[in-house]
Parts: structure tokens; C-alpha cells; sequence
């Protein structure tokens, strides 16, 4: 995707846009930056976590990370323990990755990642055929699963998702979540400009509340308390042989949003796709229909029996992909990605990035009235319906949101 140049500036200098901040085309020289960049792995902040079901939830922590480099992404980690007081819970099906939802905002584009936790947990997987969970033991709805539950071995859930009756006691949680601002930090397609002081880049953690996590049983109180670190992956700026900075293409946004809609039931569902505009480019989607009502909500698990044709459609009937089955969706998607997302949580992902993107990927100006196609055969109980998909798309700097 070519950059966006603007008029000369002073002295016949051409610049390029690069979203949104204007800077000397003559530094723009991707192949001398890789030559010299160096990578930077920075602490940005660390604040302290503290949530219950008795004393309050924490709603949210907001970070305005420093302004040197160029962002490629940000890793947040939380460290703490989950103490159950005076009796058994319940667990619910958003714990431990929902209990997170990232939004990322960067020199006044807006929403350009807004996801929650297990949604960009799945996106790492999906990104990286080399990092799955296979061999790592985890329990979900009770089982032990050693593929599929999205965990790497350095994490501690502390207690299983959509758990029941854990007992009284103290448990270390340990949980990491990637909020990839670059969507690939080889190219740094994506990355954002942050060597100015009119760069303006913020990421909010917005927490769900404890009530929303855990519910019934005996138990008087649930508390979970600790720290949460940022961390951001940034690459150096190198200074040309004539006193200019160098810096790569950055005159795109990668955006990652999520979108819940309860406008689905059995039979054949059409969603309308959000957020659709010319100059973007749809790299993936990737959805879960949940059903149930408050904790008791889980995701139905991927496969023939949950779901029959899985599709995406556009125009008036155009449909490039149909597949047979969710079980056919759920093995393609696990050739893939090397991991069962599909399995206990439930996803499902029309992929068009994972072998070649820029062969696959759609271009939303020429695609127009894109929808996902769901179909829940009739005999498949729901309650409260509602379906969770998420957009990862590439768009120019100037290009809506």
C-alpha cells in the first residue's frame, strides 16, 4: 500500500503523511532503517490492581506511553492472586482472558484497537503459527484440556474458565496479553511514529467487575488484587549519513475491533459487517457465539452439531467462501494457526492472511455490504444469543476508522 505524499514544504521537500504527521520523504528508506534499527523492550508503567465482589470493581487504568521510537507492540502483564472467602464460586466463561479489554487510540485516530482479552489472545495465536498451547494443561468447563485453551506455560489461570464450586482459598494468577499495535513486527506494517511531541498515543484497560466473573455458591467474598505492568516493544530511529532520521513506511493503521451484536438466532444468520470504507483491507474475522444468561454464558464450541455453513458474503450474494460445517471451519482454522481455537472457546475465523495476505486480503471499497453468514442448526438450545466478532484490518492514514 503505497505512502500518502503531500505538497512540497518549504524548499521543494516532498513529505509523506504518516498518519497523520508529516515528515521529509528523503527519510523515508526502509531498507537502510532495518539495517540499523535496534530493538528497545521498555517498562512503561506499573500500577496496582484491586477488585472484588464486596469492596468494588476496578474499572480502568489509562497509560500515555513515552514518545521515543516507533511502536511496534505493547505486552500487558498481570500478577496477583484471586482469595475466595467463606465458601465455594462459580466461574465464569470470561475468566481469566476477558477479564481485560484493551483500547488503543494513536495520534487522533481513534478506536484503532478495541478488543477484548481472549479475543487478542486468539489474534497471537493466529499471528504465529510457532506459538501454540499444546502440552499446556488447563481446566475449561471442568476438563483438563493440553491444546486449545490458548495459555502459555508462564501463565497460572489460578482457577479453571467456566469452573463450579472452587473452593475457599488463595490462588496466584499470572496472565499476559499482547495489544498488537504493528500488525507484523518484521515490517513494522502498522507500527506508529512516536519521535515528536505531537504524537498523542494512549492505551486504556478496561477491567470487567467481578460479578461479571464470578457468581453463586457460598462464597462471601471473591477478591483479586495486584499489579499490572506495561510493557512496549519499540524500534530505535537511525540518523542517516546526511543528519536526516530514517524510518520505514508507516502510512498505514492496523486496527483491530470488536463488535457484539445479539441480532442472531438458529437458522441462517447474516451479519453486517461494521466499519466497512474504502482504503481498508480486511485481513481477518474471527467470531464466537455465546449463549446464557450472565455467568452462566459460554461459548458454543465449534463444531457440526453447534454450526452448519460458515461463509462471508458481500454485494448482493456474492460468496467466495462456504464451508460445509463448523467442524470443517474448526479443523481448517487449526492447520492454520497450529491450535484448536475453535474447541472450548468456541472460535471461528475466515482467515485471509495466514498464507499469503497480500493475495487475500479484501479490499472493503470493492466489497461492499459485507456480512458473515452463521448458520445454528435448528435443534441447538440458545438462550440470550448474542454473537462476538472482531475485524483486523489494514487502512491507509487518512482512511475513517
Amino acid at each position: 500500500m503505497p505512502p500518502q505524499m503531500t505538497a512540497p514544504a518549504a524548499g521543494g521537500q516532498a513529505t509523506h503523511n504518516m498518519q497523520g504527521i508529516a515528515v521529509p520523504a528523503s527519510s523515508v528508506n526502509p531498507p537502510l532503517f532495518f539495517a540499523k534499527t535496534r530493538r528497545h523492550t521498555l517498562k512503561e508503567k506499573a500500577v496496582s490492581f484491586a477488585s472484588s465482589l464486596t469492596g468494588g470493581s476496578q474499572n480502568q487504568d489509562v497509560f500515555e506511553l513515552r514518545k521515543s521510537d516507533i511502536l511496534a507492540s505493547v505486552m500487558v502483564k498481570f500478577s496477583g492472586t484471586l482469595v475466595v472467602t467463606g465458601g465455594t464460586t462459580n466461574v465464569s466463561m470470561r475468566w481469566p482472558y476477558d477479564l481485560l479489554r484493551a483500547k488503543f487510540t494513536a495520534n487522533g485516530a481513534s478506536n484503532v484497537i478495541n478488543a477484548g482479552g481472549s479475543q487478542l489472545k486468539v489474534r497471537e495465536v493466529m499471528k504465529r503459527g510457532d506459538f501454540n498451547d499444546r502440552g499446556v494443561s488447563q481446566s475449561l468447563r471442568g476438563a483438563t484440556v493440553n491444546q486449545g485453551s490458548l495459555a502459555s506455560a508462564a501463565e497460572s489461570w489460578g482457577v479453571g474458565a467456566g469452573a463450579s464450586a472452587i473452593a475457599a482459598g488463595s490462588y496466584n494468577v499470572e496472565l499476559y496479553w499482547i495489544v498488537p499495535v504493528a500488525e507484523d513486527e518484521i515490517d513494522l506494517s502498522g507500527g506508529v511514529f512516536l519521535a515528536t511531541s505531537t504524537a498523542d498515543l494512549t492505551l486504556s484497560l478496561d477491567w470487567l467487575p467481578m460479578n461479571q466473573l464470578f457468581s453463586g455458591g457460598s462464597a462471601t467474598n471473591v477478591a483479586l488484587t495486584g499489579t499490572t505492568t506495561v510493557v512496549s516493544k519499540k524500534f530505535s530511529i537511525p540518523i542517516g549519513t546526511d543528519g536526516e532520521i530514517v524510518i520505514p513506511d508507516l502510512s498505514v493503521f492496523h486496527s483491530i475491533i470488536s463488535t457484539r451484536s445479539t441480532d442472531i438466532q438458529n437458522g441462517k444468520n447474516e451479519i453486517r459487517v461494521l466499519g466497512q470504507g474504502g482504503g481498508k483491507s480486511l485481513l481477518r474475522s474471527w467470531f464466537q457465539v455465546w449463549s446464557g444468561a450472565g455467568t452462566a454464558a459460554s461459548p458454543l464450541a465449534m463444531n457440526a452439531t453447534n454450526f452448519g455453513e460458515q461463509a462471508w458474503r458481500y454485494g448482493n450474494n456474492e460468496t467466495p467462501d462456504v464451508f460445509p460445517d463448523g467442524q470443517y471451519l474448526r479443523e481448517l482454522n487449526e492447520r492454520h494457526f497450529c491450535c484448536d481455537i475453535g474447541g472450548q472457546w468456541g472460535f471461528g475465523c475466515h482467515d485471509f492472511a495466514s498464507e499469503l495476505e497480500f493475495r487475500d486480503a479484501v479490499d472493503m471499497s470493492t466489497t461492499s455490504d459485507l456480512r458473515l453468514l452463521v448458520d445454528i442448526p435448528a435443534g441447538v438450545s440458545l438462550t440470550t444469543p448474542a454473537i462476538e466478532y472482531v475485524t483486523e484490518t489494514i487502512y491507509t492514514a487518512g482512511a475513517a476508522a
